[in-house]
């Protein structure tokens, strides 16, 4: 019941008070990701100098699970480099399907309270729609 609450606090204050959910004139990436099952669209903006993130934002209408997951993947991947922000992408993944040891989830922060998202699998590209937005930008650049 605490691990639930704990989720509810974190994902209802990233999606109510987003830090990372503005404009980045200044991005030098910039890719829209969209779930098309459930009409969730956002367009991630990354800030990269010497392989570093150094700025994040994303911009667009989703549902919480979406936009709450977005802005703590920003809070997580800003100040790192891009291998690492490609690392912690993939630690989200398997966390999400189940696959993660619990020193990988610590690696997360506050990104591994939507662990229980696992369970409710219409929620799943919701949850990942960040993570596979900043994944496919990096790997294109």
């Amino acid at each position: 019941m605490e691990n639930r609450t704990f989720y509810n606090e974190i994902l209802i204050d990233h999606n109510q008070h987003p830090g990372h959910k503005h404009e980045l004139p200044d991005a030098n990436l910039v890719l829209e990701g969209i779930n098309p099952s459930c009409g969730d669209d956002i367009f991630l903006h990354l800030k990269v100098e010497d392989g570093t993130i150094v700025d994040g934002a994303f911009v667009g209408d989703g549902c919480a699970i979406s936009q709450a997951s977005a802005d703590m993947m920003l809070d997580l991947v800003i100040g790192k480099s891009q291998e690492e922000a490609l690392h912690l992408a993939d630690l989200f993944q398997r966390m999400i399907h189940g696959e993660i040891t619990e020193d990988e989830l610590d690696e997360l922060e506050e990104a591994g309270a939507l662990q229980d998202i696992s369970h409710m699998p219409a929620r799943v590209k919701c949850a990942m729609l960040g993570w596979r937005t900043m994944k496919e930008m990096i790997e294109q650049e």
